[in-house]
């Protein structure tokens, strides 16, 4: 920042280089002075390789562009925009490589975020009121939170966090970079595997990798999720969205009910608030607040 301490510059905004210009807002650049802003373009059609991070200097005056936007999702986007049009803002550009720094633009970039935060912040620790079965195997950087409890046969690969108040059941593994927050309930014979169970999720019997499970969520026994595609290649979630990923299994939201021995296909995306039926498939992305089940027909003889 120091560059431009001598510079009647308005305003600095930080940016990076990036592989993925569809993804972020991009700056049209004249050496280092920033003349526009271009969101998400087409890699074909960006006007450069770099994007906007989510740091600013700003002057006092942008808020006053800032009050004349009509307020939205992206009013703070447009008004920069607005701003850039008519005064001095430069840029300042990371040197760290894209991967070495965490963004979340999508659900899946969590992931990212807590490799992170693990690889940076995660410190080995079993607080002393964590009660654990003698035969339970742990192995590298672990943290048991408060109050946990891990039962018989259950191993624990790290790097791994354990919230407060969770439960582990018999038979279990939780492995390679798995975030369970507090009072999680994980049951018996489960595989939790990069995932993240926010806090509150109850699971039982299953499979669980590369997913993410919102606040509350309740998961019957048996319930797999699918994380790689049978032909080994990139996942879609919706048309025109990429993820980069040949391995990532379900999102979903808050407060959502999956009865027992559901199927959940590789990257689908389920919304808050929903039910999804006992034996039901999922092969498609489901809106907020939707009962899904497939269909079967009971037939006697």
């Amino acid at each position: 920042m120091s560059k431009f301490e001598g510079l009647k510059a308005k305003a600095v905004l930080v940016g990076q280089k990036t592989k993925t210009p569809e993804f972020f807002g991009i700056a049209r650049l004249d050496g280092d002075k920033i003349t526009e802003i271009v969101e998400k373009p087409k890699s074909s059609e960006a006007p450069s390789d770099i994007k906007i991070v989510g740091v600013y200097l700003l002057s006092k005056d942008f808020f006053q562009t800032y009050e004349k936007i009509e307020q939205g999702m992206y009013s703070f986007e447009t008004a920069l925009s607005t701003y850039i049009k008519t005064n001095d803002v430069r840029l300042v550009v990371l040197q760290e490589k894209e991967e070495d720094v965490p963004f979340l633009k999508y659900p899946w970039h969590l992931f990212i975020i807590e490799k992170y935060l693990f690889n940076k912040l995660l410190k080995p620790k079993i607080e002393r009121s964590a009660q654990i079965a003698k035969n339970v195997v742990i192995e590298g950087k672990v943290y048991i939170g408060e109050n946990v409890r891990i039962f018989e046969n259950t191993t624990i690969k790290g790097p791994c966090y354990i919230g407060a108040n969770s439960i582990i059941g018999t038979n279990s593994l939780i492995r390679d970079y798995s975030n369970l927050e507090n009072n999680v309930l994980v049951g018996a014979f489960v595989e939790v595997v990069r995932s993240i169970f926010q806090q509150g999720v109850n699971t039982h019997s299953g499979y669980f990798g590369d997913s993410i499970f919102g606040a509350g969520c309740l998961v019957g026994a048996g319930t797999i999720t699918a994380n790689v595609r049978v032909d080994r290649g990139e996942i879609i979630v919706k048309p025109g969205i990429t993820t980069g990923l040949k391995s990532l299994g379900a999102i979903v939201g808050k407060n959502t009910k999956i009865g027992i021995s559901c199927s959940l296909m590789p990257g689908v995306l389920i919304g808050s608030d929903c039910l999804i039926g006992p034996n039901s498939v999922v092969f498609e992305n489901i809106e907020d607040k939707t009962a899904f089940y497939t269909e079967f027909k009971g037939i006697k003889k």
